[in-house]
């Protein structure tokens, strides 16, 4: 485990939106107001602890500050940011660069909210820590409350989300179980549990044949052919509903399937081999 301080800024856009100012800085901003302010992104860093083991961890905070602007020739843009992560121990610096693709969604439209994603979320720079070679994976924006693959930002106001990542060994995937929803809101089926399962790795991860246990007989889902993890790419299997968001994975389960008060999920491989496991309530250790 390592304690750093990281940081960022801002240091490209394209193609550059009007009005755009801030590069090199931590907040960058673009387009001609509409009786307010500028739309734009904010990065904010922070001391935190991390393992070089793929255990996710804060980046930093990023905030979208999104007021009505003037629709211009190009409403999608990519936004560069910089990281810098200071590693405490040696004290030194090193910059991990991302990619943010921003869709500026028209104001008067059915789906006024802005989107943020990342195309890539692999870092192409590196750093060797006891003779490994590891790259940051961002892995998701935690947004009120949950890890999601895509960033909504409402219109006038300024909206945060945790940038969550992974320092994770090149060249390698490392799927897990992430989380277990295991109370579902839906009365007697609870069709809305579901298991989140996450690329942690730097490579893609392809999990076609594998299975995930509900740790009772005849409560296991089968991955299809095809099913392939891009890195930092998050899905969900649910009980009884389709999300397509989330990959579209479900059960078809009448009935509920995790235990409210104690379960273990099991991810095996196609040799049969437990590649992760997630316990919780009475059946954590």
């Amino acid at each position: 485990m390592s304690t750093v301080t990281t940081s960022g800024i801002w240091t490209a856009v394209s193609p550059a939106p009007p009005n755009l100012s801030g590069l090199s800085t931590d907040h960058v901003s673009w387009g001609v107001p509409v009786g307010g302010g500028k739309s734009g992104y904010v990065f904010a860093g922070g001391t935190i602890e991390v393992k070089a083991d793929g255990s996710e961890f804060t980046l930093g905070t990023f905030t979208h500050q999104n007021f009505p602007i003037q629709g211009g020739a190009d409403n999608r843009f990519d936004v560069v940011l910089a990281a810098r992560i200071r590693f405490e121990e040696d004290d030194t610096d090193r910059d991990f660069g991302f990619r943010f693709h921003h869709f500026e969604t028209p104001n008067d439209g059915p789906t006024p909210d802005d989107e943020v994603d990342l195309p890539t979320r692999v870092s192409p720079e590196s750093v060797t820590i006891d003779g490994e070679e590891y790259a940051v994976v961002i892995t998701g924006f935690k947004q009120n409350g949950q890890i999601v693959n895509k960033f909504i930002s409402p219109e006038n106001g300024a909206n945060s989300a945790h940038i969550v990542a992974a320092l994770s060994r090149v060249g390698a995937p490392d799927v897990v179980i992430a989380d277990i929803h295991y109370k579902g809101a839906v009365k007697r089926t609870q069709a809305d549990e579901y298991v989140e399962i996450v690329n942690r790795g730097t490579a893609p991860g392809d999990i076609s044949g594998w299975t995930l246990f509900a740790d009772d007989p005849g409560q296991n889902f089968a991955f299809p052919p095809n099913t392939v993890l891009q890195p930092g790419q998050r899905i969900r299997i649910y009980t009884n509903e389709v999300h397509p968001e989330w990959g579209g994975y479900f059960y078809g389960s009448g009935r509920p399937l995790w235990n409210d008060k104690g379960d273990t999920a099991r991810l095996r491989d196609t040799d049969d081999t437990v590649v992760s496991d997630y316990s919780y309530g009475a059946g954590a250790p």
